[in-house]
C-alpha cells in the first residue's frame, strides 16, 4: 500500500473512531436530555436492572424450593419492567438512542479493522476424486435426516459404499473404519454428530487419507466451522466429484479425538447423569444446585504452559479457540489450522460473580487461554469428560493435546464459507485512535500557555 493510500486508511479509520464515540456519547445524552432528571435515573435503574437480571438468573440455578421460584420470577420481572420503564419514559428517543447505539458498533469496528486485514482462510488443495469412497450415517442423528433427505441413495449414486448404524448404543465406528480402510477405501466419511465424525476422524487421520463431513446431526459445530451448508446436508456429498482438500488440526483428550472440544466439570457432570437424554433441562436443574455449589463435583486444575486455573467449576478445552469479539459469533472458530487449543475456565460462587459476567467486559471469573497442551487434573482418581456433547469417564490427570494439521477434509469446491471474524470493540483503543487526529494534525512546536 502507497504512503498516500495508507495515510487515507488511517484517515477513514481514526473518523470512524470519532463518529463511534460521538454516537456512543449521543446515544446515552439523548435519553437523558429528552428525560432530564427522570432520564438519568431512568438509566441507573436500567444498570441496576440488569444486575439484579444477573443475580437473579445466578439464584434460579443455584438455589432449590420456593428460593428458586422466587428468583426465576425475578429473572422475568426485571427486564420486562425495565423495557416498559425505558418505553414509557423515553418513547421515541429510545427507538433513536437504539439507531445510534448501531451506529457506534458498526463505526467502531470499521475504526478498528485493519485496511487489507483479510479473514482467515484455510488453503485449499486441488486433488483427485476418491476412488473408493466409504460412508458411515447414522439414521436416527438429527431426528432422523439421513432417511428424511435421501443421503443414503445420494451418496450410492456417486459411487460411494454406505453402511447404516443399527440400533446398538455402542456400535464402534471406529472399527468399521479401520475395517473400511484395510479393505481399500480411499476416503472416510459420516453423516452424524460431531462424536460421531470425531471418531472416524481419527481413523483417516491415522491412515492419511480424506475425511468428509456429511452435517446431520443436531448442531453440527464442526460442519459450521468448515464453512459447510448445514441446511442442506445433500450438497457436501458434492465433494466427492468436485471437491477440494483443506488440512485442519484434531483434538485428543488421552486417548480420544475431538473435533470440537472436551469439557469438564459443570456440563460434563451433568451429561454422564442417565436420565440426561430423556429430560435435559430437568436433569440440569436438579444438578446445578449441587454443582454451583461444589457440593457435588471434583476440585479441577488445569495447567498449561506458564497457566494454572485453580478451582474452576467447569473448563473447556476446544480444537481451536472460539471467538470472542462479537458476541453473535459465540460459539464459532475463525480457524481450524492455528495449531493451538483454545482453553476457557470458568469461575462463579456469587451472584456478584455472576453480574460481573454480564457487565465486566473483561470479568475475572472467566479465563481466556491458547495451548498446545493442557493437563486437567481433580482430587478424584476418575473425572467426567463431554468430547463433542459424549459422556466419558477418564483416569485423572487428562492430558489434553492437539495435531496440527492432521487430518484431511474433503469440502465441497463450492459452499458457504465461514463468516469473516469481527474486531472486538475496545472502547479505550477507540478514544487513542480518535484522540491520535489532534496530535497528529497539531504543529510540532509547543503552543504557549
Amino acid at each position: 500500500m502507497s504512503a498516500d493510500l495508507c495515510g487515507s486508511a488511517h484517515r477513514r479509520h481514526r473518523w470512524a473512531a470519532r463518529a463511534a464515540l460521538a454516537a456512543a456519547a449521543l446515544a446515552v445524552l439523548l435519553p437523558a436530555g429528552y428525560g432530564g432528571a427522570e432520564g438519568i435515573l431512568t438509566a441507573v435503574a436500567g444498570l441496576a436492572g440488569a444486575v439484579v437480571t444477573a443475580a437473579a438468573v445466578w439464584w434460579t440455578l443455584s438455589r432449590r424450593g420456593l428460593a428458586r421460584v422466587a428468583a426465576a420470577a425475578l429473572a422475568l420481572a426485571a427486564p420486562a419492567a425495565l423495557i416498559a420503564l425505558f418505553v414509557f419514559t423515553f418513547q421515541w428517543t429510545l427507538v433513536l438512542s437504539l439507531a445510534l447505539w448501531a451506529l457506534a458498533v458498526g463505526a467502531g469496528r470499521y475504526a478498528l479493522r485493519k485496511d487489507g486485514e483479510r479473514n482467515h482462510r484455510m488453503k485449499e488443495r486441488r486433488t483427485a476424486p476418491p476412488v473408493r469412497p466409504f460412508l458411515i450415517m447414522n439414521p436416527r442423528s438429527g431426528g432422523g435426516k439421513v432417511e428424511r433427505l435421501g443421503l443414503r441413495g445420494k451418496a450410492e449414486e456417486l459411487g460411494a459404499r454406505v453402511i447404516l448404524l443399527g440400533s446398538e448404543e455402542q456400535q464402534d465406528v471406529a472399527a468399521l473404519a479401520r475395517a473400511a480402510v484395510a479393505d481399500g477405501a480411499d476416503l472416510l466419511g459420516v453423516a452424524g454428530g460431531d462424536g460421531t465424525q470425531a471418531l472416524v476422524a481419527a481413523v483417516a487421520a491415522e491412515h492419511g487419507i480424506p475425511f468428509l463431513v456429511i452435517p446431520s446431526g443436531t448442531r453440527n459445530h464442526f460442519a459450521m466451522d468448515l464453512g459447510l451448508d448445514r441446511d442442506d446436508p445433500a450438497s457436501c456429498l458434492d465433494a466427492l466429484v468436485d471437491g477440494v482438500e483443506i488440512r485442519v488440526d484434531l483434538g485428543f483428550a488421552a486417548d480420544h479425538p475431538f473435533v470440537n472440544n472436551a469439557s469438564f466439570g459443570t456440563y460434563a457432570a451433568v451429561i454422564q447423569n442417565p436420565a440426561y437424554r430423556g429430560g435435559k433441562v430437568t436433569t440440569a436443574f436438579g444438578m446445578l444446585p449441587d454443582l454451583l455449589s461444589r457440593r457435588l463435583g471434583p476440585r479441577l486444575t488445569a495447567r498449561a504452559k506458564g497457566i494454572t486455573l485453580s478451582s474452576p467449576q467447569a473448563v473447556l478445552v476446544s480444537n481451536n479457540p472460539y471467538g470472542t469479539g462479537d458476541p453473535l459469533a459465540l460459539g464459532r472458530r475463525e480457524r481450524l489450522d492455528s495449531g493451538r487449543l483454545g482453553i476457557l475456565g470458568v469461575t462463579v460462587d456469587s451472584a456478584t460473580e455472576a453480574a460481573a459476567l454480564l457487565l465486566d467486559p473483561q470479568p475475572r471469573g472467566v479465563a481466556l487461554r491458547t495451548a498446545r497442551r493442557v493437563l486437567v487434573d481433580s482430587d478424584s482418581e476418575v473425572i467426567d469428560v463431554g468430547i463433542d456433547g459424549e459422556a466419558l469417564r477418564l483416569p485423572t490427570p487428562v492430558l489434553c493435546r492437539i495435531a496440527p494439521r492432521a487430518l484431511r477434509v474433503r469440502v465441497p469446491r463450492n459452499r458457504p464459507g465461514v463468516p469473516p471474524a469481527q474486531p472486538r470493540l475496545d472502547w479505550r483503543r477507540l478514544r487513542q485512535l480518535a484522540a491520535t487526529v489532534g496530535r497528529a494534525a497539531a504543529p510540532h512546536h509547543r503552543a504557549p500557555s
